[in-house]
């Protein structure tokens, strides 16, 4: 197939995906093709099967803001045209299926028949769908597209209950690649962070206020004073200051390290024993299952598809949003004892093996033919 996949070529887990999925279908054979703003960031080596092309957008007095999605539809006409593609693939609803839509409809009037598999990853519709001012376009592009597929049964539910929207939407939910993401031996790199054995605690994120980051640091601190440990908290974002401000002021200041964007996180994620992610909202919690592969156990939130991916009291606890208490009580029962540990660790491995890449990149090959069937078989029934 020849395949066009729309995404944001950006850290976060849309654009991780979008970036993963593309790479994997390369190497099994098919013709990738994609189409941003800028460089996908995991796009960061040469295939003959794998090519980008960038949108750009001029500027103009008369615009306050520039059109991407104008030009963005104009781009995936051009590609759709030269590449002769067989189906686009959308992660995110906005601009990009939006877009797609658009330039779907100026190549009917053109006799090419494109379909549309628009993949939803969370904010776009539990943040972004919620405000009226794009709720109308985000439905009729949903309406518009060829099949629509959700990264957890939460997103699903909340989709089709957001927007009264009752098409079948298939769950496919992310992925690891555990050629990538697999406990490496880092111990020299382990006793350099903890010279006394000390337990360490990861956290990973963009930190925003989403992420609830300033409850990483007070879970921690709980934490900290039963269990000798070390926080690592790898990522940026604009609540970075603030929090390292706080750090500075508390007693933790010794124990915490901000180290910033880091491209090799799973470097990191090799020498961790607990991982934290208390979020307001996480429509899957791609940064958990990745902590996962690595056999770090997590303590999370319970919202959205979190549950689907950490199994409470299997491959790490959940709790209520902002039950700081409690989660820092399960992290301390976790890291105390080394066969508790050990067991946590295994169990999080064989639950993160049900999303290797491997498993589920056919689930969305198997789709995309689908989607192509029905739109021959919508076409034919037309035409008849």
């Amino acid at each position: 197939m020849n395949i066009g996949i729309i995404c944001y070529p950006t850290y976060g887990g849309s654009g991780v995906i979008a970036t993963e999925l593309g790479k994997s279908m390369g190497a099994k054979g098919h013709k990738v093709h994609f189409i941003s703003y800028d460089q996908p960031a995991r796009l960061d080596f040469f295939s003959e099967n794998l090519f980008y092309h960038e949108v750009s957008v001029s500027e103009y007095p008369l615009f306050k803001y520039p059109p991407y999605e104008i030009a963005l539809s104009s781009k995936i006409v051009e590609i759709v045209k030269s590449a002769e593609l067989d189906i686009l693939h959308v992660h995110y609803a906005i601009p990009h299926a939006a877009a797609a839509v658009m330039a779907k409809s100026v190549l009917r009037e053109e006799g090419i028949h494109i379909p549309i598999v628009t993949t939803l990853h969370g904010t776009d519709i539990t943040l972004v769908g919620k405000d009226e001012t794009y709720g109308p376009v985000i439905r009729y592009s949903l309406e518009r597209s060829n099949g629509v597929t959700a990264v957890s049964d939460s997103l699903r539910r909340d989709t089709q209950d957001i927007f009264k929207f009752n098409k079948h939407i298939e769950v496919i939910p992310n992925f690891v690649d555990f050629s990538r993401f697999t406990r490496q031996p880092k111990e020299h790199f382990k006793k350099a962070i903890a010279p006394n054995g000390e337990r360490i605690v990861l956290h990973t994120s963009n930190f925003r206020k989403v992420k609830r980051v300033g409850d990483v640091l007070k879970i921690f601190n709980l934490i900290s004073k039963e269990v000798p440990s070390k926080l690592l908290m790898v990522g940026d974002g604009p609540e970075r200051v603030k929090l390292e401000r706080q750090c500075r002021d508390s007693e933790m200041c010794d124990k915490v390290t901000f180290l910033g964007k880091q491209d090799a996180v799973e470097e990191i994620l090799s020498v961790g024993d607990l991982f934290l992610m208390p979020s307001e909202t996480e429509s899957f919690g791609l940064a958990a299952l990745e902590a996962m592969a690595c056999e770090v156990p997590v303590i999370s939130s319970n919202t959205g598809g979190l549950p689907e991916v950490n199994i409470d009291g299997v491959t790490g606890y959940t709790f209520e949003v902002g039950d700081i208490k409690t989660m820092a009580e399960k992290g301390i029962s976790i890291l105390k004892e080394d066969d508790v540990l050990a067991d946590f660790k295994t169990n999080a491995l064989n639950h993160a093996r049900k999303y290797d890449i491997d498993l589920i990149c056919p689930k969305y090959e198997a789709y995309y033919l689908e989607a192509i069937e029905n739109q021959q078989r919508e076409l034919a029934t037309f035409a008849s």
